[in-house]
């Protein structure tokens, strides 16, 4: 997530995009005596780099099960916060440059290009000009400490509530977060000064959620859950001390904070947010450029918003073609659009309940787990379980999502589904979904790297959108040859899921490239798919809220299906599908032309 300064639900992403390295403590590296070798320099950088960035950002350390900053929230949305994150990429960069990396190996060598390219590119982030945007835009329903934090540290996703001291850490976190509100409504006061602010439709969903945190007082908070149900081991004393704690706690220091940001987003942003008629950046002061900036780092290449705008006109075409051969194999008797409305309005294409589609994705599950080893030679361990989401997340997510695991296998990979308004929803797509973003999809693409611990860290818990999402698409391709799509509407749901994310390439430049209107995004949508509408105007608002970083999915995907076809010319009879995924997947989300440049050693070594 290239929105490091919007610290929201996306600091699960942040995370892994930021160069997040080693647990080692940097006074380790010290210890014995100095090499200095160009490996022994390049691997001391990793891990001093990376405790520096755990101590500037201890929530990181949450998502990889490292408790040393348990008791810290960190001091995000300050402009100090922001030049000690500018000075530590320069560091980064400036020790990176004195290695000789034609002395490293080449596993090294690629280790070096990636940290180099996220250096870089978070270091660009910092030029006044993008710096300026991005930081007078602090939360939007998709990002947002207001509804990230009661997430991670509600006791069901990433902070572990297991002893006394997990309990009275969390509680000085809180004091954290209670300060980084009024930070947030700084930063909204700023951008409305300079006329960086939120368009309508995003304020009004930001309200929403304000509205549904303050109304729903002390007891809702999900903040509250840890002291709701205790493990075993925390004495009935300790119990009630420390659920009067976490309650006034909340009712003193955090509702009151969110009362102050919806009285001010009800009554001052969202009268001078923008207009829907034109909701992309290209409306706002420096949203061009900001624009450019996070195309070329969501999808990790050189490309303009128009090729990638009419690279998606090409593909919505494509695909389009794709669907018509469905359509003469099922016997339907129609055109296209005829073909969406049936899928989106025949009952026998509705889920009955949530339990019914909780129970579909065990059964996907078990089949797609008894037909991975035919394409992969490496397992995750850690376990993936799936749950639909929290109620008091539904509503403003997409389809589903993924929640990595911690390293150490103790915390499952979570994959989530919404059954938020169920009547909106089809389960043609049930099956692509999960692999996408269960197996193989992401829970292989995270999980295996989190567990190879032969990786410096931040190739380990690092990434880039266009590599993770591009991954999850290209796992969706491979549902027939894992035994999926028998049923020709369960392959219709993996084509209509490709053409979201072409679709995607459309509506993203469109809407902050070539200023396109909501309605105009939403219309579009819903011509060239079968798309329920509470899905499209939550994906057009996602779109809005986070611009370019729906535009990874198909580039990257694009690109890994040209190095499998690549491969498989090259190599003839000696290609290994099985060795392909290996390549793609050991060592980490790489930038995509640092993959294409692996993939090219592999094939001139024979495929070995």
């Amino acid at each position: 997530m290239t929105h490091i300064f919007r610290l929201g639900a996306a600091v699960a992403a942040l995370a892994l995009a930021m160069p997040a390295m080693a647990q080692q403590p940097a006074d380790k590296v010290a210890a014995g005596p100095m090499v200095e070798t160009p490996s022994a320099k390049l691997t001391q950088l990793f891990i001093a780099s990376d405790e520096a960035n755990l101590k500037r950002n201890p929530l990181f350390a949450l998502f990889r099960g490292d408790t040393r900053f348990s008791d810290q929230f960190g001091d995000y949305i300050t402009d100090a916060y922001l030049a000690a994150e500018k000075a530590a990429a320069e560091a980064d960069l400036k020790a990176l440059a004195a290695i000789d990396r034609a002395k490293l190996t080449a596993d090294e060598q690629i280790s070096y290009d990636v940290f180099k390219w996220q250096r870089e590119s978070t270091l660009r982030g910092y030029q006044p000009d993008l710096l300026n945007v991005s930081k007078l835009l602090p939360i939007d329903h998709f990002n947002g400490l207001h509804q990230f934090v009661p997430d991670i540290l509600s006791g069901t996703s990433v902070a572990q509530f297991k002893t006394v001291k997990d309990y009275e850490d969390n509680l000085k976190r809180l004091d954290g977060f209670a300060v980084a509100l009024d930070r947030v409504l700084g930063r909204m006061k700023e951008g409305v000064a300079a006329g960086v602010v939120q368009p309508k439709l995003v304020s009004e969903r930001v309200l929403d959620q304000l509205n549904r945190h303050v109304e729903g007082g002390v007891e809702k908070m999900p903040l509250m859950m840890p002291v709701q149900k205790f493990p075993e081991g925390i004495s009935a004393e300790d119990q009630a001390r420390l659920k009067a704690a976490y309650a006034a706690k909340v009712k003193d220091e955090i509702l009151p904070r969110y009362a102050a940001l919806r009285d001010y987003t009800r009554d001052t942003y969202l009268p001078a947010s923008r207009g829907n008629d034109r909701p992309g950046l290209v409306s706002m002061p420096g949203g061009p450029d900001f624009y450019r900036y996070l195309v070329s780092t969501q999808t990790t290449t050189n490309m303009t918003p128009d090729e990638i705008h009419n690279l998606g006109l090409s593909e919505v075409a494509r695909i389009q073609g794709e669907m018509k051969k469905v359509m003469a194999e099922v016997g339907f008797k129609g055109s296209l659009q005829e073909f969406f409305t049936h899928i989106k309005t025949d009952p026998k294409f509705k889920p009955v309940s949530r339990e019914a589609m909780t129970q579909g994705y065990y059964d996907i599950g078990k089949r797609v787990d008894a037909t991975l080893p035919k394409l992969f030679r490496t397992m995750p361990k850690t376990p993936l379980e799936i749950r639909p989401y929290p109620p008091f997340l539904e509503k403003d997510m997409a389809g589903g999502s993924y929640q990595p695991g911690s390293p150490d296998g103790k915390r499952p990979g979570i994959f989530y589904f919404n059954a938020y308004d169920l009547p909106s929803r089809t389960t043609p797509g049930m099956e692509t979904l999960y692999l996408h973003e269960g197996a193989p999809g992401h829970h292989f693409q995270i999980a295996l790297a989190f567990e190879n611990a032969k990786l410096p860290s931040f190739q380990r818990f690092g990434g880039n959108t266009a590599f993770a999402e591009g991954w999850g698409l290209y796992a969706e391709s491979l549902g027939k040859e894992l035994g999926m799509f028998t049923d020709p509407y369960q392959y219709y749901g993996r084509l209509d899921d490709e053409m979201l994310r072409a679709m995607r390439l459309v509506v993203d430049t469109g809407l902050h490239s070539k200023g396109w209107s909501r309605q105009q995004a939403i219309d579009y949508m819903l011509a060239n798919s079968s798309q329920g509408e509470t899905d499209v105007v939550n994906e057009v608002d996602r779109y809005v809220a986070m611009p370019g970083q729906a535009l990874a999915y198909k580039v990257g995907d694009l690109r890994i299906q040209a190095a499998r076809k690549r491969a498989e010319k090259a190599l003839g009879k000696n290609f290994d599908i099985r060795g392909f995924h290996e390549q793609v997947l050991m060592t980490g989300a790489l930038p995509l032309e640092v993959l294409d440049a692996k993939i090219d050693r592999w094939i001139a070594a024979g495929g070995k």
